[in-house]
């Protein structure tokens, strides 16, 4: 191999700025102070490759190691309440900041820790769902305001989407079951979803006010009168209902449920409650499974790599293919002709894909055996 295949390519001045810009960097660090961290830490990186410290040849991507760069500074101006100007004077300071983002760039982006793992980003399991994923919290995040009583749906809708992302990104690293633990708040947070978009006003109102009684539950509510008259008004509504006091923390938290109909079928609780009323329990055996895992059971530690990968997917997909169903309902409604073109034309190419590989997991999945998570089954 020869010498110029393993010399790091440096940017000059001009186009660091270009990146500096395009980052959006805070304006109180430095942007000269950081291009000559830049320098200084890519003629260390260098040195190393020279005297082949890491036993071989790594890229030096000058954005990622940009990003280091900034955030170390960042955090120094913050931890010691100097400015840019202070730190540049302090070689000390200097050193520390270059030294931790080499380590941290090599180690963390090249000898990163992961679980044990056969799949990547890159493969369409995951790359589908996450173009289509960024597109619609893209979406999303122009009208979710985390403001409960003007957009609740849509801020429910954006979190379950979000916890799609988080699934993926677990899932790559090898965190199968934990993954398969978060598609089980997934799946709460969908049931809740549909009731609400389903309910209507009534039901939308309704979890409100419980959602101002889980407030004062837990001390919330500075004013102790406003928490005093809050107290009163959940007796008043137990009372109604023929609830005892043992029972407040379920009415406070699944007490919404009453706004649906018929309510002589509504416990308070998720299985007989929530997801029934949701129509979803037929996902109660692989809930109650998910549950076991959140809960450190033995298949936590003990489960083939590849069962809960499967299992997982094939949730999250079926919770995606739901929750895409009523986003477009809300999209179609509120974006321009130009936005709604564009999102049918993705919808068309990439939810045939998902459907395709969702079938092809199911597969896979039935060939490892339904019933059998754990090693020990091999």
């Amino acid at each position: 191999m020869s010498e110029g295949v393993n010399r790091i390519v440096v940017l000059k001045k001009e186009q660091f700025d270009v990146v500096y810009h395009q980052l959006g960097v805070n304006p109180r660090i430095d942007k000269d102070y950081i291009y000559d961290l830049y320098l200084d830490a890519t003629n260390n990186a260098q040195a190393m490759m020279d005297a082949n410290v890491l036993g071989r040849f790594i890229p030096l991507n000058p954005i990622v190691l940009i990003l280091y760069l900034v955030h170390e500074c960042g955090y120094l101006l913050d931890a010691t309440n100097k400015t840019c100007e202070e730190l540049k004077k302090n070689d000390i300071f200097h050193q520390k900041i270059v030294s931790a983002s080499l380590d941290k760039y090599f180690t963390n982006e090249h000898l990163s820790l992961r679980n044990e793992s056969a799949i990547s980003k890159y493969m369409p399991q995951i790359s589908t769902p996450t173009i289509y994923l960024n597109f619609i919290i893209g979406a999303l995040n122009r009208y979710a305001k985390k403001s409960p009583k003007e957009t609740l749906i849509i801020d429910i809708m954006k979190k379950g989407f979000l916890m799609m992302k988080a699934i993926d990104d677990l899932m790559v690293n090898g965190f199968a079951t934990e993954a398969f633990s978060t598609w089980r708040t997934l799946h709460e947070t969908e049931c809740i979803l549909k009731l609400l978009d389903s309910g209507g006003q009534a039901t939308i109102d309704a979890y409100l006010k419980h959602m101002n009684y889980a407030m004062a539950f837990r001390g919330a509510i500075p004013s102790k009168e406003k928490t005093d008259e809050v107290f009163i008004q959940i007796k008043s509504e137990m009372a109604d209902h023929g609830l005892k006091s043992k029972d407040m923390k379920k009415f406070i938290e699944y007490g919404w449920l009453y706004s649906l109909s018929p309510v002589e079928e509504i416990k308070l609780n998720f299985r007989d409650g929530v997801e029934k009323a949701a129509k979803l329990s037929n996902y109660s055996r692989i809930y109650e499974m998910a549950s076991e895992i959140a809960h450190s059971s033995p298949i936590l530690i003990y489960s083939r790599p590849n069962y809960f990968f499967h299992l997982t997917l094939i949730n999250m997909y079926e919770s995606f293919f739901r929750m895409e169903e009523m986003f477009k309902k809300f999209f179609m409604n509120s974006a321009s002709e130009k936005e709604q073109k564009h999102y049918l034309l993705m919808r068309k190419v990439y939810l045939s894909e998902m459907l395709a590989i969702h079938e092809h997991e199911r597969k896979l999945f039935s060939a490892l055996g339904k019933t059998n998570p754990d090693n020990s089954s091999k």
